[in-house]
């Protein structure tokens, strides 16, 4: 057997196995998902197709395996410069002729050849910029009263600035809860940990105050029956669907509310079509296979034969557990609607294909696990 098969099988095979059942599952979510748009007559299935596998799982699964044979510690000798650069891609959603603008928001880079989010590169960069600032001044965060909480605070401040401006308040939150689970397991106290929630919920308050958009989501939130044909008119379609699916959901492609009443099937709304073709039962499993790759991500993290790879697993476990976590409780009226995806399901290929390339740093971490 030759070396580089040998180095192939130290990849994690439980968490590869999770993987491909959650990006061939939801690939087929997503194209029942799709027939709700394409009897609207609004999109062309092949062109969401192709996003969806040639972009997002075939594009995305060949970088992932491209970075799964690079040694995750190279990363750290980049990440401030990664981190930079993915800052700075946040601003091209503004440069006229190639930002997008859509639904009240800067958010889209249209290069012609490919659409993308800029964002999915500023969350990978995030965390490993953390991971590096993290394994650096490991000393200092346990040595200085307040030296974790500043760093944190630093860090959340130069990520907060583009993504408000643009306004992503969703992906925003989806970065601090995961660099701040980073500094955490890192010996951030509790006290500090009391600190930062208490800031976050005065901080939702101003934001609530100058941004009439999160303040219509809690108040929505609060009152889901208040609007029902507006603001409140996407979650009563989504509970409608949810309900409808029972037990056993009404089969795969037989979900009636992603035809002309769920808003964005393909996107937010997907568990919602999910829930309803599959049922509780289908919903339980879908959570199962979510939990069990996350679980196996976070054992990996405490194998990890080093701090920074350590760090890193736990910052793109959390990402992704999070962005999923938020998509689904929106669906069931939990949370106010953030716009966040179910990964691996919703719409996306750039998006997709990012999670893929982040998930090969962490098959790299799984390659030198302690036994």
């Amino acid at each position: 057997m030759s070396a580089s098969l040998k180095r192939l099988k130290r990849v994690d095979r439980v968490l590869l196995s999770l993987l491909i059942t959650l990006v061939v599952g939801g690939f087929f979510i997503f194209l029942s998902a799709s027939l709700g748009l394409l009897a609207r007559g609004t999109v062309s299935f092949t062109s969401i197709a192709f996003n969806q596998f040639f972009l997002g799982i075939f594009a995305g699964s060949i970088v992932a395996f491209v970075i799964s044979r690079i040694h995750y510690k190279e990363w750290r000798k980049y990440a401030p410069f990664v981190f930079v650069m993915s800052l700075l891609s946040i601003f091209l959603v503004f440069i006229p002729g190639i930002g997008m603008h859509h639904g009240g928001a800067y958010r889209w880079v249209d290069f012609r050849v490919v659409t993308f989010q800029p964002v999915e590169f500023l969350k990978i960069g995030a965390v490993l910029f953390v991971a590096h600032l993290l394994a650096r001044y490991a000393n200092k965060i346990h040595s200085h009263k307040y030296f974790g909480l500043a760093l944190l605070g630093v860090v959340i401040g130069a990520v907060s600035i583009p993504l408000l401006l643009q306004p992503d308040t969703g992906s925003l939150v989806v970065i601090v809860i995961a660099i701040s689970a980073m500094f955490f397991v890192s010996g951030l106290k509790w006290r500090d940990v009391g600190i930062l929630i208490l800031v976050g919920i005065v901080a939702l308050g101003v934001l609530a105050f100058f941004r009439p958009y999160v303040f219509a989501r809690i108040t929505t939130f609060i009152h889901p029956t208040s609007d029902t044909q507006g603001s409140g008119y996407q979650v009563k379609q989504s509970l409608i669907a949810i309900g409808s699916g029972g037990v056993f959901g009404r089969g795969f492609g037989q979900s009636v509310q992603k035809f002309n009443y769920l808003p964005e099937p393909i996107g937010d709304s997907i568990f919602a079509v999910y829930a309803e073709e599959f049922g509780f039962v289908g919903s339980v499993l879908l959570l199962g296979v979510l939990l069990a790759f996350i679980l196996r991500m976070y054992y990996i993290a405490i194998k990890a034969s080093d701090a920074f790879g350590a760090l890193l697993v736990v910052g793109i476990a959390t990402l992704i557990i999070i962005q999923s976590l938020f998509n689904i409780a929106a669906m069931l009226g939990v949370v106010p609607l953030s716009g966040l995806p179910l990964i691996f399901v919703s719409h996306g290929g750039t998006a997709l294909a990012a999670t893929l390339a982040s998930l090969g740093i962490v098959f790299n971490v799984s390659r030198y696990t302690k036994t």
